[in-house]
């Protein structure tokens, strides 16, 4: 998996088990062929006639990689590989692939929810691991609305404010996918009482319709920044791949420069995730920013072997300190293993190459190995 002529403390550091702070929940259920291939792709969309999406990197990977802890050789047709994780079943497959990953600890996105999604302890069981919750903040504001549905919008603004300070007291961190919505164009202050009271009014006219009103979302951005600084929480965002199945787009991360800037005061930290393909730019706002943080994510799996050139964007000038490990695991427990294995992979070339060229020593390498594999994650999400 990794460069053989790395030292052996570099080697062990990279080995060691990762703290994945950014994570979902994983189907319970058996799944067809189509339904995997679903899930392979970001478009969630089957592919053309006479193709296959297991012709793509994340598809390829899934052959060379998962095949092997489910006890196949690397590189068997897709049939095989499904007709093995159809014999083991989801239970053990998910196990297994869950355990492959290496990890000690999973903070779970966990909204929004379904039956057929394992939860946070389940996922932690099934992982051998340690498990907490991550509250996406959307997931809070449609209950929220669909209660008050009928309601006047004091009643709502005011139940949501309750809602995401008691969701947040069992909670690692708050989330946020509408940063897509909050853009340069808008003003990152607080908007006004009455600015947000008739965005109210507006979401409840239809409140089962996603969250779509810019106001009420940067609103809804200050209100868990508020619960997270009382709480000491940070808050992740979601700025790039990743949010295709919500109706998504691929929000750039400076789009939160302003709110980024307006919140420093605060001292909340802002975990920008996944970011690519902006990882470029979420390194620079890590940078200039002392409370900003940023992973490539989801990215990882689906560039496979790309992910060292995606890492590397990353490295160049975010500090070593604000780089965190996230698998962006979502559905398909293959999407945790493969994270952890492109992750190595890709941070172990990432340092053969600064210690071919002198630029770091090998106790440098083994502590940034450490530091983004874990020890970030441990301090920023106080586990």
């Amino acid at each position: 998996m990794l460069p053989v002529d790395l030292p052996d403390t570099v080697r062990d550091a990279l080995l060691a088990p990762l703290v994945d702070h950014a994570c979902h929940g994983v189907r319970r259920d058996d799944l067809t062929r189509g339904r995997f291939e679903l899930l392979i792709s970001e478009g969630g969309s089957p592919a053309p006639p006479g193709t296959t999406h297991f012709d793509t990197p994340l598809g390829a990977a899934v052959r060379r990689w998962c095949a092997p802890v489910l006890g196949l050789d690397p590189h068997v047709p897709p049939s095989v590989y499904l007709s093995r994780r159809a014999e083991l079943g989801a239970a053990e497959a998910n196990r297994l692939l869950l355990r492959a990953a290496g990890v000690s600890a999973l903070l779970v996105d966990t909204g929004p929810e379904g039956a057929e999604l394992l939860t946070a302890a389940e996922m932690g069981r099934d992982g051998g691991a340690a498990a907490d919750e991550v509250v996406r903040i959307e997931q809070i504001e449609q209950d929220v609305a669909e209660l008050a549905s009928g309601g006047t919008a004091f009643d709502y603004l005011a139940a949501l404010g309750d809602e995401l300070a008691a969701r947040a007291a069992r909670a690692v961190a708050l989330k946020t996918v509408v940063s897509g919505l909050v853009g340069l164009d808008v003003d990152a202050a607080r908007p006004s009482r009455g600015a947000v009271l008739a965005a109210a009014n507006r979401r409840l006219a239809d409140p089962k319709q996603p969250l779509t009103e810019p106001v009420l979302a940067l609103h809804l951005l200050w209100a868990a920044a508020d619960v997270a600084r009382e709480r000491g929480l940070p808050l992740q965002a979601q700025t790039g791949m990743g949010g295709c199945h919500a109706g998504l787009h691929l929000a750039d991360p400076s789009l939160l420069t302003g709110f980024v800037r307006a919140l420093q005061p605060a001292g909340v930290p802002v975990v920008l995730l996944t970011c690519y393909p902006h990882q470029r730019q979420a390194a620079y706002l890590a940078h200039a920013f002392p409370h900003v943080y940023a992973d490539v994510g989801l990215a990882l799996a689906h560039t496979a072997a790309g992910a060292s050139r995606v890492l590397a964007e990353l490295l160049e000038l975010a500090p070593f300190h604000k780089q965190l490990y996230g698998s962006g695991c979502r559905e398909l427990a293959e999407t945790c293993h493969l994270g952890a294995v492109y992750f190595r992979r890709a941070l172990g070339s990432a340092i053969k190459e600064r210690l071919d060229a002198g630029e770091w020593s090998a106790a440098d390498a083994a502590r940034i190995a450490h530091m983004i594999g874990a020890g970030n994650a441990r301090r920023v999400y106080r586990l």
